[in-house]
């Protein structure tokens, strides 16, 4: 997935442009009871049971549009009409779109994601089977993520403050944009050519050690660690022109009082906003890559599922997938309204 840092930049509206000056501590103390973070709870929950209510409708509604009849991939292709016909009854498929759409809606509030077509098991089963190892890359690559695209952004914005080094600025612009619009799946092809074949010295495919975790994990987050660190170096330089920023080089402080404790924090608004559009995308990533490095998690398992039309897992699938996506943006705004309280204010951040 590709990101249009140029745009991103501002998401963090307004607000980005108030430095948080460590050096003026005369704000009021927070208050963990207030109507700010009581209106922010509402509009979050409401915000949230907003997308369930059309991650359901969705996830009903686009699977009939695959292609093909599930009865027939279940039957084979030499069964006959009568066989076709007896599965399509059993797995309620000839049933109105009404009685159909109600019986997913009554499954899934009794938690009931419903059983697998090929298999007859619940898609619960299947989906907590393979969930763990699409977790287990997401978390790598958005660890990868942080760790490079901050420190990163933030040593070029300080080598290239005040005009300096512009030959650094430009190659750091056009190489972190270059990685950041690569598509993942491309990355993934060029990591297995370099590094599994013409020099094997780790796994293209399987689960089956930490170091088979290596490819994916770089295929996946090596354009969003290019995009955040482009943003990050924007604002590291924008926030060392800042008035506070220059008192505090006037007061002669160490390198990591003047860049961790006065600058970092006034990145932490838009780098976390960014990450938390990073960590939704992520997820969707994985499943392209997980196919490409033939990893066991939920990418493999959609690919099988729209295969032989296994409508139930499909749409368990996506469903879980989006609501994931949509806890952690939520779990991002949290952070942010705690390191900055007037982001609860923003309507339309996140």
């Amino acid at each position: 997935m590709s990101f249009n840092t140029d745009t991103v930049a501002h998401v963090a509206g307004p607000q980005r442009h108030k430095a948080l000056d460590p050096t003026n501590d005369k704000r009021p103390r927070k208050r963990w009871v207030s109507s700010p973070w009581v209106d922010f709870t509402l509009r979050r929950l409401g915000g949230v049971l907003l997308s369930f209510v059309l991650l359901v409708v969705v996830t009903f509604l686009i699977v009939p549009l695959i292609p093909g009849d599930p009865a027939q991939a279940i039957a084979g292709t030499d069964a006959s009409p009568e066989a076709v016909e007896q599965i399509r009854q059993r797995l309620g498929l000839n049933d109105p779109m009404l009685v159909q759409f109600g019986n997913y809606v009554a499954g899934l509030l009794q938690l009931d994601l419903g059983n697998s077509f090929r298999f007859g098991l619940p898609v619960v089963d299947i989906v907590s089977a393979k969930l763990p190892f699409t977790a287990q890359l997401a978390l790598a690559s958005i660890v990868f993520v942080l760790l490079i695209g901050i420190p990163l952004g933030m040593l070029v914005g300080i080598l290239t403050r005040g005009g300096r080094h512009g030959w650094l600025d430009s190659c750091f612009s056009n190489g972190a944009g270059f990685f950041a619009a690569a598509p993942p799946y491309v990355i993934g092809t060029l990591l297995i050519l370099g590094f599994a074949i013409l020099w094997p010295v780790l796994p293209a495919a399987g689960a089956d050690s930490l170091s088979s975790l290596i490819l994916p994990t770089l295929a996946l987050a090596i354009g969003p660690a290019a995009a955040v660190a482009r943003v990050v170096r924007r604002e590291t330089s924008t926030v060392l022109e800042q008035d506070f920023m220059r008192t505090a080089r006037g007061k002669r402080l160490s390198t990591s009082k003047l860049y961790l404790r006065h600058a970092l924090p006034n990145l932490l608004t838009s780098t976390l906003t960014l990450t938390g559009m990073i960590l939704a995308s992520l997820l969707g990533g994985a499943v392209i890559v997980e196919t490409v490095f033939n990893y066991p998690g939920i990418g493999e398992e959609i690919i099988q599922a729209i295969i032989y039309r296994d409508y139930p897992v499909i749409q368990g699938i996506i469903l879980t997938v989006g609501m994931i996506a949509t806890l952690l943006t939520v779990l991002v705004d949290v952070i942010l309204g705690l390191i900055d309280p007037r982001t609860l204010g923003s309507k339309t951040h996140g």
